[in-house]
């Protein structure tokens, strides 16, 4: 499993609740240009339009080598399609809809020849959960300072 990229950033501002593995929908250049690395979820989120899963606002660099000169920035950020079943899209749904949570990407990676996407249903966090999870993470560092000497 090769992890082209991750929101880190997810993990501090949001409680993750479900995860699921979603496959995506791409072009061909689209995919060559993800496996150079030029890919990006950071800001992105998914959302459900006609029981159909979506992901918004995902980069993806445009592919220096393409013969489509037809393609535009624009289409750098489009909303992409995300494969998930049916029962799953609807647990999420159900979620989402009647727990005021969010989806998130969490980390996007190769499984064989495929990329996959985790999503996850998630809860934002308050300031002070933000502010606790800070200072664990510099006891944590402290300590494993103090160890090393």
């Amino acid at each position: 499993m090769k992890i082209v990229a991750e929101n880190r950033r997810a993990k501090f501002e949001y409680e993750l609740l479900d995860r699921y593995e979603a496959g995506i929908v791409l072009t061909g250049d689209e995919i060559k240009s993800i496996r150079l690395g030029h890919f990006s979820i950071n800001d992105c989120y998914g959302f459900i339009k006609n029981d159909e899963c979506f992901l918004r606002n995902s980069y993806v660099k445009e592919y220096a080598n393409s013969f489509d000169s037809t393609r535009n920035n624009e289409t750098t950020k489009r909303d992409r399609k995300l494969l998930l079943h049916k029962q799953e899209i609807e647990k999420i749904k159900k979620k989402i809809e009647t727990e005021h949570l969010t989806l998130v990407p969490t980390k996007a990676y190769f499984v064989g020849s495929n990329l996959k996407v985790e999503i996850a249903v998630a809860r934002g966090k308050k300031l002070y959960d933000k502010r606790e999870a800070i200072k664990k993470r510099d006891i944590d560092r402290r300590d494993r300072n103090i160890d090393k000497m």
